[in-house]
């Protein structure tokens, strides 16, 4: 197969909205994370204590989700400049990587999002003992 410009091209777009998905994320958590301090502050308990440890490993995740799509997007920037400088094994190199960027970001998402469902198992939990 024949790397041509088009192909490093197409990631542009699907990158873009894997980073736009990633920071809606971020910000979510970031709120959440402000309402949880103010009900750590009235009560420490441990079921809040629980939601904390969990986001502190979705923050990590997410931080590091972003990162390697950003890698992701530098990768296919790179390919498309050595793609013009008429470098093809170099750039079918960078796509590679640019690739595998992309599939680790994707695969730390999933992680995350496993995370975020057992989050929202662990205030379903507190729900449930105060009924």
């Amino acid at each position: 197969m024949t790397l041509t410009m088009s192909i490093p091209a197409l990631l542009f777009p699907a990158i873009s909205l894997t980073m736009l998905a990633y920071n809606a994320r971020y910000l979510a958590i970031s709120a959440l994370i402000r309402q949880l301090f103010k009900e750590y502050e009235a009560s420490s308990s441990d079921n809040i204590k629980l939601q904390i440890k969990n986001l502190r490993k979705r923050l990590w995740l997410i931080q590091h989700m972003q990162a390697i799509a950003i890698l992701s997007f530098l990768g296919s920037v790179v390919t498309m400049t050595f793609l013009y400088l008429d470098y093809l094994q170099v750039a079918n190199i960078s796509f590679g990587v640019s690739l595998l960027s992309l599939m680790i970001s994707l695969t730390l998402s999933f992680i995350e999002v496993q995370l975020s469902t057992r989050a929202l198992s662990i205030r379903l939990d507190r729900i449930e003992k105060n009924k």
